[in-house]
């Protein structure tokens, strides 16, 4: 699918006038650099919804005061504005987007294909915790058993190299972290999350053609500098 290129506009911070609140525009409040809101923009650049869904950055080290008072109480990105009301949660946003907006559809009408979706959705919170909590303790142990499990998950159908074939919320849910960890893993404990999982190289290769996603992604200097700090200098 052709990608619209847009010019991104600067993070709002304390200092910055809020946009026209409930205005009928529909807003995707994000952070360039949160993997949360990353599986949100990837949805809607996906779709094609670049003029349909305005994206509006925070910054979450400085944060605008009407964030939380008039549009997101929980003071977190993503969230989405849209015909009168404000929704969050990253991955009941990336369904809510594929349901209530147009552009390819990215979940299949397959039972089977709905089924093992859904376990691998609800699975991304198991995924990112375990890894993350490992970084302190055995992470190359906890890398293994994770990155097996995406391998094998990816071995299910076989007529695509994504995980349930074509393109779907489950490969969007996943790669904002993918993206991290891979770094993270290899600069830090030179750990290639590839190695011996020749689904998982594949997918990784594939997943970067894709336009809606790339110009997503962080750039891995800051990425590794980011976890670094989070995880091994809180001691």
């Amino acid at each position: 699918m052709a990608y619209k290129h847009e010019d991104l506009s600067p993070p709002l911070d304390s200092t910055s006038s809020p946009p026209p609140l409930f205005d009928g525009t529909t807003r995707l409040y994000v952070c360039y650099t949160c993997p949360f809101a990353q599986r949100v923009w990837i949805t809607r650049n996906y779709k094609g919804l670049q003029d349909k869904i305005k994206l509006v950055p925070i910054n979450l080290q400085n944060r605008p005061a009407w964030y939380k008072e008039k549009v997101y109480p929980e003071n977190k990105v993503p969230s989405l504005e849209h015909n009168g009301k404000v929704i969050g949660e990253s991955l009941d946003l990336i369904k809510y987007m594929d349901s209530n907006f147009e552009g390819p559809s990215l979940f299949p009408t397959d039972p089977e294909r709905r089924k093992f979706g859904e376990e691998l959705i609800t699975y991304t919170d198991t995924f990112t915790r375990a890894l993350y909590s490992s970084f302190k303790g055995d992470a190359v142990k906890e890398a293994d058993a994770q990155f097996d499990y995406l391998e094998n998950a990816l071995k299910k159908f076989d007529d695509g190299p994504f995980f349930l074939g074509q393109f779907s919320l489950v490969d969007i849910a996943y790669i904002p972290f993918v993206e991290r960890l891979q770094v993270f893993l290899s600069e830090v404990f030179k750990y290639d999350i590839t190695a011996g999982r020749p689904k998982l190289a594949a997918w990784l290769e594939e997943i970067n053609k894709i336009e809606a996603y790339k110009v997503t992604k962080t750039d891995p200097k800051e990425l590794v500098e980011f976890y670094k700090k989070r995880f091994l200098d809180q001691q």
